[in-house]
């Protein structure tokens, strides 16, 4: 089981410049659909590489879904030469996204983001509308049946303000 707020609190603790998004931005959002993993956008700068690999080494990383034994070093060399990874840690499934369809890179996505509190933890998240349209552009039949709920928490929102 991921233990998100101490996943979060980790990333805030060491510096790590990240962006909620996924089903954890939606969560933070109001929908009610559960996920599994913390997903987020991280800033491609050598030093936020250096300390996103110093928060999560002493947590075990590791490819999810990757075989026992695959040889596998975690350290700031694989993130600069890496862009996306799936991991499972001591401290549950995270993935380290580089960029994401619909929406690109930290630097692309910090204009569309708000910061929620997140497990009771600020964080900056992907705001609403950029959530959907991001969701809408990964076209997965999960991040579809995400969309109906996000449109109407966004409707909502909007006939309340």
């Amino acid at each position: 089981m991921t233990r998100f707020a101490e996943l979060l609190r980790l990333l805030g603790a060491t510096g790590v410049e990240f962006i909620v998004v996924g089903g954890v931005a939606a969560a933070a959002h109001g929908a009610a659909r559960v996920t599994l993993d913390l997903d987020v956008v991280y800033h491609r700068t050598p030093d936020n590489l250096r300390r996103i690999v110093a928060a999560l080494s002493p947590h075990s990383p590791y490819p999810r879904g990757a075989p026992p034994g695959l040889p596998f070093r975690w350290d700031d060399r694989t993130v600069q030469f890496g862009l996306n990874f799936t991991l499972a840690t001591s401290l549950g499934l995270i993935d380290l996204l580089g960029e994401i369809t619909g929406g690109g890179t930290y630097e692309q996505l910090l204009p569309h983001c708000v910061r929620l509190d997140v497990f009771g933890i600020s964080c900056l998240c992907i705001d609403l509308p950029k959530l959907i349209e991001v969701k809408r552009a990964a076209g997965r039949p999960k991040d579809f049946e995400a969309i109906a709920e996000l449109e109407t928490i966004r409707d909502e929102k909007t006939r309340t303000s």
